[in-house]
């Protein structure tokens, strides 16, 4: 059938059924991206099947990883940049239409991950069959990168699985898992992971009908009176998570559907023309930007053995006591030491409902449990490869730990703190081997925020960060090495944005008024908000370490809620009272006016220290900062990080903007060193 045909990227077979199988197996790389080349190498072997009509045709992967990644986005960030986006798109569209034209039954065999092209390729197909496995995962993320399905994903899934779900699973980027792919119809079976590709062929083989109930959700859906009826009431809940011009993509994609009718052509050409348009936004641009910089976070753990099996934590407090459940969750075996008892079990409890949250099944959480121990005497220690110290900041108080700890060590074990503002050249005083210690410093929520700070001093052994940068890797953290300065990077460049706010409210601004206006700029919490969800103690203690180093005041007022015991979120009462887990915000007079430069007073700063941090190599480079910024704070993504903003805005812009806000307010908001850095001057990526 493919005599004379040689392909890079596919291999084919035929069976004696008569079943043609494709095995997409991308030369030269770990993972399936579907590149201009796969794609037409498929076209040629879908040209071909048109004119052979085999008896059925099955797709899958000979990845072990999974099915496919999605589009090639190396490809697409040059296709944006030659303004060839929507020739590209409609080849990828035309491609997987004959795909789904052919007559006779194509079967989509998953495993593993299938995201945003590799889904769409699988919707091409009559039918889906998957592995029932956890590690398949079914989706079409693109909102992620600023961008909507743009191969068929938006014109195929909706008429799939019906409207409500397939939009929600576009607008949020979430994956289906392999069960719940099979409850709405996305597969039409699922098979053991060994027999997925026999199984395959026998669907092929023997095609079923979809249930009933399934194609009449899916069509009720998608007529006229249901999209005019659903697509204001989805925009109204998108609108309440995200604003359309920080993020156009969901409501473009609202937008295709809404106007998408029953012609797969018309739906084809709109879902086209909208993500070139997309493509061509800042806010796109940004957030592919972003997607590499987190897979280069990724990529600084690889190629080292962490040779970590056993993890000690002291402390176990919010963080200490979140720090070994997370640790448990991915596998090690963790010890959790306190004062007493009575300090370790409400960890031990709070671990058991993330593991009840994220493995559901019984036996998973059991064994997870089971992995996790309290040893208020400290033994662990001496079987530990990796000590955590996450006690109160006091550097007295951990340099007795220290040496409590660092004798029982038998050879190479590493000794880290989770400290979240003290130079590690002042903690590593009086250690016998300093060079086996570091900081690893973990961001509240742990088991939300991705960003771990490896925090360096002097003295570290290289050897010893990779194999910290590793154990973060192992325990899917984003690792962002620093240098051990007071505040490191997040807190350095985060604190005055916070005080500044402080500051604010002190003088009269309502708390909900600074966090709308941070909202506004595109910070994912107000500054009131996060402070109480942070801890007015941490806030305190931080901001005390970090004052005389940033020249900073603290705002008035804190003492006085400490001393009272408001401590914010933990305790029900901070700035805001909390009900529920929510803060309970007070209404704000319709007629108060907020100061012209609100927003600047809380945003520059941290462009200031930001620019600061760079001049003094706290990271080893711009992209680094960026990275660390955003996914430690959750700092505006769409724009980028501190950095790239700088670059967006021009830099005279800017510092004419700081230039006036200290003529204003005071030296506070002087220039820092570094504003004359080449790096941001440069184009924005």
């Amino acid at each position: 059938m493919f005599e004379g045909l040689r392909f890079k990227h596919w291999k084919t077979s035929v069976g004696d059924d008569g079943i043609v199988v494709l095995t997409l197996d991308r030369e030269g790389a770990s993972a399936n991206a579907l590149s201009r080349e796969v794609l037409d190498e498929l076209d040629t072997l879908v040209e071909r099947l048109a004119i052979e009509n085999p008896k059925g045709v099955v797709i899958h992967s000979a990845k072990p990883l999974g099915f496919a990644v999605g589009a090639d986005i190396r490809e697409f960030v040059e296709y944006a940049q030659t303004g060839t986006v929507l020739d590209n798109i409609e080849n990828g569209q035309r491609v997987f239409e004959r795909l789904a034209r052919l007559p006779c039954p194509t079967v989509a065999a998953i495993h593993g991950a299938c995201m945003g092209g590799g889904t769409e390729l699988a919707l091409a197909c009559r039918l889906r069959i998957a592995a029932d496995d956890d590690a398949t995962k079914i989706g079409l993320p693109e909102v992620m990168l600023g961008i909507h399905p743009g191969w068929g994903g938006s014109a195929r899934l909706p008429r799939l699985i019906g409207a409500p779900d397939a939009l929600q699973a576009m607008l949020t980027g979430k994956p289906f898992n392999a069960r719940r792919a099979k409850a709405v119809g996305l597969v039409d079976r699922l098979a053991r992971p060994d027999e997925l590709l026999a199984e395959a062929r026998d669907l092929a083989r023997r095609p079923q009908v979809r249930p009933f109930a399934q194609r009449a959700k899916a069509w009720a859906t998608n007529t006229l009176p249901a999209r005019a009826i659903l697509a204001p009431m989805v925009r109204k809940q998108t609108a309440a998570k995200v604003r359309r011009e920080h993020y156009p993509a969901p409501f473009a994609l609202i937008d295709v559907w809404a106007r998408g009718g029953g012609n797969i052509q018309q739906r084809l050409k709109l879902e086209a023309k909208s993500v070139a348009k997309l493509a061509t936004t800042s806010t796109a641009r940004n957030l592919i930007r972003i997607f590499f910089l987190q897979e280069r976070l990724k990529g600084l753990g690889g190629g080292t053995d962490h040779g970590i099996k056993h993890v000690h934590v002291v402390g176990a407090g919010t963080m200490g006591g979140d720090i070994a459940a997370w640790s448990a969750l991915k596998g090690f075996d963790v010890t959790l030491q306190d004062r007493e008892l009575r300090f370790v079990e409400p960890a031990i409890k709070r671990a058991r409902a993330l593991f009840e949250k994220k493995l559901r099944a019984p036996a998973k959480v059991d064994a997870a449990v089971a992995r996790l121990r309290a040893d208020v005497e400290g033994k662990g220690v001496a079987d530990a490869d990796l000590a955590i110290e996450a006690i109160f900041e006091n550097p007295e108080a951990k340099h007795a730990l220290y040496a409590a700890i660092e004798p029982q060590f038998q050879a190479d074990e590493i000794l880290a703190s989770n400290t979240s503002s003290i130079p590690l050249d002042e903690l590593r005083q009086g250690l016998k081997a300093p060079q086996r210690f570091l900081g690893l410093h973990f961001f509240n929520p742990v088991a939300q925020m991705p960003l771990v700070e490896v925090v360096r001093h002097d003295a570290l052994d290289p050897a010893i960060e990779k194999r910290a940068l590793a154990f973060c890797k192992a325990i899917g953290k984003l690792p962002v090495p620093v240098k051990g300065t007071p505040g490191f990077l997040v807190n350095r460049i985060l604190m005055p944005y916070l005080m500044e706010a402080m500051r604010l409210y002190n003088e009269g601004v309502p708390g909900p008024v600074l966090d709308r206006e941070a909202k506004k700029f595109g910070m994912p919490m107000g500054p009131i908000e996060l402070a109480d969800t942070v801890g007015l103690d941490v806030c305190a203690s931080v901001g005390k370490e970090l004052a005389p180093f940033l020249g900073l005041e603290i705002p008035q007022g804190l003492e006085d809620r400490l001393a009272a015991n408001k401590r914010g979120k933990k305790n029900g009462e901070g700035l805001y009272v909390w009900k529920d887990g929510k803060p309970d915000k007070p209404e704000v007079d319709p007629d108060y006016v907020p100061p012209p430069d609100i927003q600047d007073r809380m945003i520059l700063p941290m462009i200031n220290e930001a620019i600061a941090c760079l001049a003094e190599s706290v990271v080893d480079d711009a992209d680094l900062l960026d990275a660390g910024v955003i996914f430690g704070t959750g700092f505006a993504p769409f724009r980028g990080g501190p950095i790239q903003y700088v670059r967006s805005e021009g830099v005279a812009a800017v510092r004419e903007r700081l230039a006036k806000l200290e003529q204003k307010h005071g030296a506070r908001f002087a220039r820092k060193e570094g504003w004359e850095n080449p790096e941001l001057s440069a184009p924005a990526a």
